[in-house]
């Protein structure tokens, strides 16, 4: 009998330390662009807040295509801190931009899809 209650002790204290995780959560999901001219500064921030338990660390953050460069954190961001993701598109693409950036980390969503909208529109007063 002795031998069951520690079992289920055990068991009830690692349903408890399984609930603590890291969680994010961002300002927003998609960053708009807007309408931008060719040439244009195409750095954007995602920014996040871990509302989490444990720390958040981000492994891996990947985009959709070589126009789009993400930077991820270095590192971990403790509960309750802020963080930040940015992203370069490359705007010397001209026409519109749909693209997504993928956010690998120990949350309780290990995949997140974040996404970069707009459009790359010639600079009209750069002609001669």
């Amino acid at each position: 009998m002795k031998n069951l209650i520690m079992i289920a002790v055990f068991i009830l204290a690692g349903i408890g330390t399984a609930s603590a995780q890291a969680k994010m959560e961002f300002k927003s999901e998609t960053i708009d662009y807007g309408t931008i001219k060719r040439g244009s500064d195409g750095v954007r921030v995602f920014e996040f807040t871990n509302t989490g338990d444990e720390p958040l660390v981000i492994e891996d953050v990947k985009s959709s295509c070589g126009c789009t460069i993400p930077k991820k954190p270095g590192n971990p961001i403790l509960p309750g801190e802020t963080g930040k993701i940015e992203v370069k598109y490359d705007t010397k693409r001209v026409g519109p931009i749909r693209k997504t950036v993928t956010v690998y980390s120990n949350t309780e969503e290990p995949t997140k899809a974040l996404k970069i909208k707009g459009t790359v529109v010639e600079d009209e007063g750069s002609e001669s």
